[in-house]
């Protein structure tokens, strides 16, 4: 069977890689790619250089389509000029000194400007750019068309999918609950927009008219297969895919999925002030018993010092982790892909 989705991007298989904000890496982006899927490479923090390098060495490795995702502003996040940083530092002051690195000056900003990463995506010429965090532009939509660039919006709830069709999106991902990392919510408090994949998904399948992505709790053929009999035209597949070697993520993260079937998953702002789900471990937790996170991006800034010298200890990372986890149990991204296949209708 053919799907809506694997006509609109031009796949072979209906399966999509959560595009990691950070833990992205070229060779499972490719590798994905390359078996006929839709790999994904999150630009979360990447200036125009940094666009332009990743686009090229994805396309030393594969000529297959790809997805290059984005996270535009909404109008909430803060500069260095909104908050107290060596306020909000200090109280990450534990953090840091296990760390071994002093509590940081503020930085000139903390993201590039999303025009700038939206021009370099245009010279990186992707087949797809995928979106996070609410509705492009028109006139982001209307250029990507031009340029022959499919378009994929993401919805935590029927009306947020109902918004991306209206803005011209070409598919839009139906993150569950379950999903790991951040609620991409944009229509009131992500708090309020935790509506599980199986309630979600066929609520938003007769909400579009356009080819629906199912997300969240997604990592075998099992998943698979119940997505497709809830009328999606294709799954995205994350923390699974996080499992394995040829992702960016550390040994320290990768062991944590490994063990997360004996561990509860938690929504938390305390690593990046924006709600996100992942396993909880010591930064997590002394930094929600401090009462004080950031504004986005200011705390993800902060903490991304301490995680950065940190250097994959597990207590200081952020261990972004879907409840699924117990059922990544597969160490190569190839095997990944192949259970999921199964799952795929004849």
């Amino acid at each position: 069977m053919t799907t809506s989705l694997q006509r609109a991007l031009g796949v072979d298989l209906p399966v999509v890689l959560g595009p990691f904000g950070g833990l992205s890496s070229v060779e499972l982006t490719a590798l994905v790619s390359e078996a006929g899927a839709l790999g994904s490479f999150g630009l979360y923090g990447y200036d125009a250089d940094r666009i332009a390098a990743t686009a090229r060495a994805l396309r030393a490795v594969t000529d297959r389509p790809f997805a290059l995702n984005l996270w535009p502003p909404t109008g909430t996040e803060v500069t260095p000029d909104d908050v107290d940083l060596a306020g909000f530092g200090e109280a990450l002051a534990p953090l840091f000194a296990a760390a071994g690195v002093p509590i940081p000056p503020a930085p000139a900003r903390f993201l590039p400007p999303f025009e700038e990463q939206v021009e370099a995506v245009w010279a990186a010429a992707p087949a797809v750019v995928s979106f996070v965090f609410g509705v492009p532009d028109a006139a982001v939509v209307d250029e990507a068309h031009r340029r022959g660039i499919r378009v994929i919006g993401t919805a935590t709830s029927v009306a947020e999918a109902i918004a991306l069709a209206a803005g011209g999106v070409d598919a839009v991902v139906a993150s569950g609950a379950e999903a790991a990392g951040h609620r991409v919510t944009f229509h009131g408090e992500p708090e309020d927009s935790l509506v599980g994949t199986f309630a979600l998904v066929p609520q938003v399948v007769d909400a579009v008219d356009i080819p629906v992505i199912a997300a969240g709790g997604i990592a075998d053929r099992r998943g698979v297969a119940a997505a497709f009999a809830l009328g999606a035209a294709g799954v995205q597949v994350g923390t699974a895919f996080l499992r394995t070697r040829q992702s960016a993520a550390s040994p320290a993260h990768r062991a944590a999925i490994s063990a997360a079937a004996d561990t509860d998953t938690v929504l938390t702002r305390a690593m990046s002030g924006r709600l996100a789900r992942g396993i909880p471990n010591r930064a997590v937790r002394e930094i929600e018993a401090t009462g004080r996170v950031a504004p986005f991006p200011a705390q993800n800034w902060l903490t991304g010092v301490f995680r950065a010298a940190a250097a994959g200890d597990p207590e200081l990372s952020s261990l972004w982790v879907g409840q699924a986890a117990g059922l990544a149990v597969r160490d190569d991204a190839a095997e990944v892909l192949a259970e999921l296949g199964a799952g795929l209708p004849s």
